[in-house]
C-alpha cells in the first residue's frame, strides 16, 4: 500500500505523537495485551516488550512480523529469577506504564505486582490486564474471549432468529473490551497522574468493558424496545439492515434505516412495489424481494449502481480487498510496513505525528531504561537477559 504521492510507507519516526516520551513496560501475553501497548506504541508511546529469555533468543534478531508489535523494542527476561526480577524493577524506575496480563497473585509472587514495583516508583501506571477482574469467584479460573462475553451478556444477543448465539470471532472481549478498555485506562491515569503526581493501578477486565460497550442495548432491552436475537432493527431482524448476497456470491451491508435512505434503495433497485415497512409483518416478504433482487447483479454492478448515494449500500469486502477500497487509499486508512499490509493508527488527532510503525527489533542497549551495559552483559552470560 502507498501513501497518495505515492511512497511507501515503511517506518515513522521515533519520539513523535500526543504520546511521545511516555515509556511502556509491555510484559508478553497473547491478543489484550499487545494490542494495548500497540495503540499506546501508534501514538508516540516508547514501548520495551518483555517477553521469555527462550522466545527472544530463538528469533534472534529477526524482526517481529506481528502487527501488534509495531514501533515496540523487545528483550528477554526470566522473571522466575531474583537478578531477573531486579532487574525489571529496574527497567520500571524508569517507565510510566506497566501492562501485566497474568492471572490475579501472579505477578505479585513473581516480586513485580503494583506494591512491589510503587515501592521504587511511585509514579508507575500498573495496567492489569485480565478476563474476569482481580477480584470476584471467577477471578482465578481460566477463560476466553467467548466465556466473558457470554457471563457480560453480550454473548446472547448476536445471532440470527432461531440460531444459536454466534461470537464475532474475539473482537468483543479481547480487543474492544479489554485492550482497547485497558489504553483507555492508562490515559485517564495519566490525566489524573498530572493533578496528583502519582501512579495508579488499572483493573481492566474483559467481561466489564464488553458490557460497558453494551451499554445502549441494556437500556433499550429493560425499556421494552430490545427483543430476542434476531429479531431487531440492528441485528439482522429488520431487512432494511443486512446483509444480500450478489450474482457472483459475493454480499452487500444494506443499513437503509432512516425512510429517505430507504426511498433511495427503492428507486434504485426498482422496487418501488415493495409493502410498506412500518409493517413488521411485511419484514419477510420484503426481505425475500430484496434477496432475489440483488442475485441479479454481481457486486460491482450494486456498486456501480449506489455509487455517491445515500442508501447505505456498501460492499462486504475481505481483508484482502479493504486496503485498495478508493475511500480507504484516499484517507490512507491502511499502510504498507515493510511488507505487510496493515490497518493505519487510530484515531487520528490532527496536526500531531504518529509513532514508529516499523517492525518490533530486539533492544541491545538498555542504558538509557536503567541498565548499564556491564549489568546488562552480566545477565546475558548468566541467561537471565536475551
Amino acid at each position: 500500500m502507498s501513501r497518495n504521492d505515492g511512497e511507501q510507507i515503511t517506518s515513522y519516526d521515533h519520539g513523535r505523537g500526543p504520546l511521545a516520551g511516555v515509556r511502556v513496560l509491555e510484559l508478553a501475553g497473547l491478543a489484550p495485551g499487545p494490542f494495548a501497548g500497540m495503540m499506546l506504541a501508534d501514538h508516540g508511546a516508547e514501548v520495551l516488550r518483555v517477553d521469555r529469555v527462550a522466545t527472544v533468543a530463538k528469533a534472534g534478531d529477526r524482526p517481529r512480523t506481528d502487527v501488534m508489535d509495531r514501533g515496540k523494542r523487545t528483550i528477554g527476561l526470566d522473571l522466575k529469577s531474583p537478578d531477573g526480577v531486579a532487574a525489571f524493577k529496574d527497567l520500571a524506575t524508569r517507565a510510566d506504564v506497566v501492562i501485566e496480563v497474568f492471572r490475579p497473585g501472579v505477578a505479585e509472587r513473581l516480586g513485580i505486582g503494583p506494591a512491589d514495583l510503587a515501592a521504587v516508583n511511585d509514579r508507575l501506571i500498573y495496567g492489569r490486564m485480565t478476563g474476569w477482574g482481580q477480584d470476584g469467584p471467577l477471578a482465578p479460573t481460566a477463560g476466553h474471549d467467548i466465556d466473558y462475553i457470554a457471563v457480560a451478556g453480550v454473548l446472547s444477543t448476536l445471532g440470527r432468529e432461531g440460531g444459536k448465539p454466534t461470537p464475532p470471532i474475539n473482537i468483543l472481549g479481547d480487543f474492544a473490551g479489554g485492550g482497547l478498555m485497558l489504553a483507555y485506562g492508562v490515559l485517564l491515569a495519566l490525566f489524573e497522574r498530572e493533578r496528583t503526581g502519582r501512579g495508579k493501578v488499572i483493573d481492566a477486565a474483559m467481561v466489564d468493558g464488553a458490557a460497558t460497550l453494551f451499554a445502549m442495548f441494556y437500556h433499550t432491552a429493560q425499556a421494552g424496545f430490545w427483543g430476542p436475537r434476531g429479531t431487531n432493527l440492528l441485528d439482522t431482524g429488520a431487512p432494511m439492515y443486512d446483509t444480500y448476497e450478489t450474482a457472483d456470491g459475493r454480499y452487500v451491508a444494506v443499513g437503509s434505516l432512516e425512510p429517505a435512505f430507504w426511498a433511495e434503495l427503492v428507486a434504485r433497485t426498482g422496487l418501488t412495489d415493495l409493502p410498506s415497512r412500518d409493517d413488521r409483518a411485511n419484514w419477510p416478504a420484503i426481505r425475500e424481494r430484496l434477496a432475489a433482487a440483488f442475485r441479479t447483479k454481481t457486486r460491482a454492478e450494486w456498486e456501480e449502481i449506489f455509487d455517491g448515494s445515500d442508501a447505505c449500500v456498501s460492499p462486504v469486502l475481505d481483508m484482502s480487498e479493504a486496503a485498495g477500497h478508493p475511500h480507504n487509499v484516499a484517507r490512507g486508512s491502511f499502510v504498507e510496513v515493510e511488507g505487510v499490509v496493515q490497518p493505519a493508527p487510530a484515531p487520528r488527532l490532527i496536526g500531531s505525528g504518529r509513532g514508529d510503525l516499523a517492525q518490533a527489533t530486539r533492544l541491545h542497549d538498555l542504558t538509557s531504561w536503567g541498565l548499564p551495559d556491564d549489568r546488562a552483559k552480566t545477565l546475558r552470560a548468566a541467561g537471565v537477559l536475551a
